[in-house]
């Protein structure tokens, strides 16, 4: 028998795709303050797409001083007795740069062979209108929601969340659920039905080093005065040893290795190396010891998200520069403190800091820890049951190297567990150029949605973990 709900979704799919490109044609970038516009646009759609859905109680969440983005909060409380969700998804968008390798108009939805390009499309607008429409067609058709349900649609989780353990520290009987369903998080392939049921932390700072007061002529300083693009090169370059492993001393303070059964079930999932890899023209590299998979799922990561000082215009400019900057980032796994890994990064870089020069650090953002679902929890069972149903597939369990800072957070502050549903692709260059979302995704999102929400209907509230904070 058909799904009415289903029926009605997929029949709006057209309207949903038109908002969708609307959506992405305002340019909320969060991290930038040239784009509060686009910010407060991207609000205001969402908040008027809210109130069409009959969603009450709706408000912008801050912190108590009022800082950061806010998020948007709104609630249907239609089924007494029937378990109550946090449906979690987030409106900012990283930057678009660099802009010259874009192939359309970041902000400009283009449709072209089957997958629609475009910033924050995949990352997540896209998977955050396939929830929204999922909860109006259940509205549309049968009159209310078979749950209850809350809104968090967060404006900074591409800046690491930072003020959303305010929020939900000051609002924590608003946001009382008894878990978080997030349409953010991705699924990882697309030739493979999977769910993922953990994600690693983040955190991350960025660093200046300085030499000299001011940019000296290189012909009368050059050799007696030091460069700090050197200095600064050499203390990235030590932060890894020759085997990939991170240098900084204590930095895996709490990591425990993988147990021979997680070891056992990465091996047993299909993973084609020489494909994934040839894709990018890039070779497999990282911590010796460690698999592919291993080492994406499974262990810590210290990047440098960019470098930069001195002239880089065209031509040459004969200077030495006085100071050089570097963002870097870490991806943390279980048993890590995110404060202590990232204390750890900075006393190395401390401690390696020549004589001559001096190291600020500054930018800090956001962070969180890593987190993975208990594997009983009922909220996993039935979103395995509707990818089951709507796939004809049983789901393979996986993780993702990426961080969800929602996870972490909402679980130590208000002592929820979240499932990651999102039907976004890892491979749809979010944080990157050309980022896209297929047309397919679409269809197969609304059905699981619609699914997923009547699996959790069909549980008693008796059903879920008490929430003990």
């Amino acid at each position: 028998m058909t799904d009415p709900v289903r029926a009605y979704a997929h029949a709006h799919e057209p309207q949903l795709i038109a908002d969708l490109k609307s959506l992405v044609s305002y340019p909320s970038v969060g991290a930038d303050p040239d784009m509060a516009q686009g910010m407060e646009d991207a609000r205001q759609f969402i908040e008027a797409r809210i109130k069409a859905m009959g969603f009450t109680n709706a408000r912008r969440l801050t912190p108590p001083d009022g800082s950061g983005q806010a998020a948007l909060y709104a609630e249907r409380m239609d089924a007494p007795g029937k378990p109550t969700i946090l449906v979690y998804a987030h409106y900012d968008v990283q930057p678009a740069d660099p802009l010259e390798k874009w192939h359309t108009p970041p902000f400009e939805a283009v449709e072209k062979d089957g997958k629609i390009f475009g910033r924050g499309i995949s990352d997540d607008k896209a998977p955050m209108l396939i929830a929204l429409d999922t909860l109006a067609a259940f509205v549309a058709v049968e009159g209310r929601l078979p749950i209850n349900v809350k809104l968090l649609i967060e404006g900074e989780e591409e800046t690491g969340s930072p003020s959303l353990p305010a929020i939900l520290k000051n609002h924590r009987g608003l946001l009382a659920a008894d878990a978080v369903l997030s349409a953010d998080g991705a699924r990882w392939r697309p030739d493979l039905v999977a769910l993922n049921v953990g994600s690693r932390g983040n955190t991350g700072f960025e660093i200046r080093v300085q030499t000299a007061s001011q940019d000296l002529h290189s012909g009368r300083y050059g050799g007696i005065v030091a460069n700090p693009l050197h200095v600064m090169s050499g203390l990235l370059a030590g932060l890894h040893d020759s085997q990939g492993r991170i240098a900084a001393a204590s930095f895996y303070d709490g990591v425990a290795g993988p147990t021979a059964q997680e070891r056992s079930e990465i091996a047993a999932i299909p993973y084609n190396e020489a494909e994934a890899f040839g894709g990018l023209e890039a070779q497999p590299w990282g911590e010796a010891g460690y698999s592919t998979l291993e080492r994406l799922w499974l262990r810590p990561t210290l990047d440098v998200n960019g470098m930069w000082g001195g002239y880089t215009g065209a031509g040459s400019k004969t200077v030495i520069p006085n100071e050089a900057f570097a963002k870097l980032t870490m991806r943390l796994v279980p048993g890590q403190e995110p404060a202590h890994a990232k204390k750890a990064v900075i006393d190395h870089l401390q401690a390696h800091l020549p004589s001559f020069a001096t190291l600020e650090v500054y930018g800090e953002r956001g962070e969180g820890g890593a987190y993975a679902v208990p594997p009983d929890h009922p909220l996993l069972a039935a979103a395995m049951i509707a990818l089951e149903k709507t796939t004809g597939q049983t789901p393979l369990k996986v993780r993702i190297g990426a961080s969800l800072p929602l996870t972490e957070i909402v679980h130590r502050i208000l002592g929820i567990d979240t499932v990651m549903f999102s039907f976004a692709i890892a491979d749809e260059n979010f944080h990157v150029p050309n980022e896209f979302f297929r047309l397919s995704s679409v269809t197969d999102g609304l059905s699981a949605w619609i699914e997923v929400i009547r699996q959790i209907a069909a549980l008693d509230q008796e059903n879920w973990p008490i929430n003990s904070m």
